[in-house]
């Protein structure tokens, strides 16, 4: 089982970025997705999660200016970012907190690999 994260670069100060991060393996379900992202000397924190049905919760810091959305199909949740602002610069993880396998193996609180978000003010 893998988490593939991609979308991450550098934009400037009220820019757009779109993340992805795709679940891949012999997937059954995934329970709620989510991004967080941390920078150095600091705790990783939530950005935004969404549930299978489509239940979403934002940071407050972001509300108003991103949006998660899931593709259950294809396991892959998205993170729209607009109005970015240089204190969003961070490295952006996504994380499902289970995966459930046609096995009936089940994964819980899963990591994909980071991407690095850069605001340039």
């Amino acid at each position: 089982v893998q988490l593939q994260a991609s979308g991450g670069g550098l934009v400037q100060n009220g820019g757009s970025l779109r993340l992805s991060c795709a679940a891949s393996g012999s997937i059954w379900s995934v329970n709620v997705m989510g991004w967080y992202r941390q920078t150095p000397g600091k705790e990783r924190e939530m950005v935004a999660t969404i549930s299978s049905g489509g239940s979403a919760t934002y940071a407050d810091s972001v509300k108003g200016r991103f949006t998660i959305s899931r593709d259950n199909d294809k396991n892959t949740v998205y993170l729209q970012m607009d109005s970015l602002k240089p204190e969003d610069t961070a490295v952006y993880y996504c994380n499902a907190d289970q995966i459930i396998l046609y096995s009936g193996y089940s994964y819980t609180n899963y990591w994909g690999q980071g991407t690095l978000v850069t605001v340039s003010s």
